[in-house]
């Protein structure tokens, strides 16, 4: 009973940040998703997590630098080859990091700190250690991945207006961008599953965090660099 507690606290504390941080007027404060999350984490441990569960152990930080940085490496040369095709470089070409100098921002301290390290520690940490406890790894491969993509749903909204390649394959209008958003939950979804795999495997939080943060910030980076070419 405990953990499914737990479980239930995490889960109703993710939707409250994510409401927070994307439809009211807190939406627009630097500091929204990294103090929700701050927050989430401290309920955690006063519900009985230890850092092992959060993914925090120093014990583990060794094998999750190694992993993610494997993980990482391995994005940057795929995104690299992306970027020289001429047939997907279009798909980079997102609006908002058209200026260079606008991607290194993002790149190396926006979606570190808004983004990958407050979802990492809330996903891939305490949803990660309540639904272990409560499940096993069933539970958080299925149930934590499913909740990642579900999460992305309000950040999508706008997606197909904002890259070229995603409006040129599925157009215009309130289909297109429901399709838009479908395609973000399946595709996050199972990046989450990827995000968990290294957690699980490595029992370091350090692992997709460093994975996430190349997934977004070297998409940002070859994005600018995508419009040079334009």
């Amino acid at each position: 009973m405990r953990d499914l507690l737990t479980v239930a606290s995490i889960g109703v504390g993710l939707v409250a940040i994510n409401i927070t941080a994307h439809f009211t007027t807190a939406a627009s404060w630097f500091l929204t998703m990294p103090a929700g999350v701050l927050v989430l984490v401290g309920i955690a441990k006063v519900l009985g997590l230890s850092w092992h569960d959060l993914g925090l152990s120093q014990r583990t930080l060794r094998k999750g630098l190694i992993y993610g940085g494997a993980a990482a490496a391995s994005v940057a040369t795929l995104v690299g080859l992306g970027l020289v095709l001429p047939t997907t470089r279009e798909f980079f070409l997102n609006d908002a990091y058209s200026s260079m100098r606008t991607a290194l921002l993002a790149a190396f301290i926006l979606i570190p700190l808004q983004t990958v390290i407050p979802e990492e520690l809330a996903f891939r940490g305490a949803l990660h250690g309540s639904l272990a406890r409560l499940g096993g790894a069933r539970a958080v491969f299925i149930g934590g991945s499913v909740l990642f993509g579900l999460w992305h749903v309000a950040s999508s909204l706008n997606l197909t207006a904002s890259n070229s390649g995603l409006t040129a394959l599925l157009g215009s209008g309130t289909v297109a961008q429901w399709a838009g958003v479908g395609l973000a939950v399946v595709a996050t979804s199972v990046a989450g599953a990827g995000f968990t795999w290294l957690r699980h495997h490595t029992g370091s939080v350090i692992a997709p965090i460093a994975l996430h943060w190349a997934l977004n910030a070297v998409g940002a980076l070859a994005a600018a660099a995508a419009w040079q070419f334009a």
